[in-house]
């Protein structure tokens, strides 16, 4: 499997959250709100802890490895929506957070 870039995964994945916004147009007659896509960021977070648990023996649950790597991509895709729509560039904030958080542990 080939690897992405920032920019690609950026481009991608507002692509994707366009097609979901004609859904909630459709559906809802509005789009989604930034603090509505932040809700459903956190959903799929929690999803994730869900599925970390049943992968580690913790919670009884089938399909948990497909499952997790759904959720795992789809939170990263959250991340990068919901930075574009609040015009934080996340290929930055990324290089930022790591180079301030290496410079703890120098």
């Amino acid at each position: 499997m080939a690897s992405i870039n920032f920019e690609q995964l950026k481009e991608r994945s507002l692509k994707i959250r366009a097609k979901y916004r004609e859904l909630e147009l459709t559906h809802h007659g509005s789009e989604w709100t930034v603090e509505e896509d932040a809700l459903a960021f956190l959903t799929d977070a929690g999803l994730v802890g869900r599925h970390v648990m049943s992968q580690q023996g913790r919670w009884p649950k089938g399909n948990t490895e497909e499952e997790l790597k759904h959720k795992l991509g789809e939170s990263i895709w959250w991340l990068t929506v919901l930075a574009e729509r609040m015009n934080i560039n996340i290929e930055e904030a990324t290089e930022e957070f790591l180079t301030k958080t290496e410079e703890l542990f120098e």
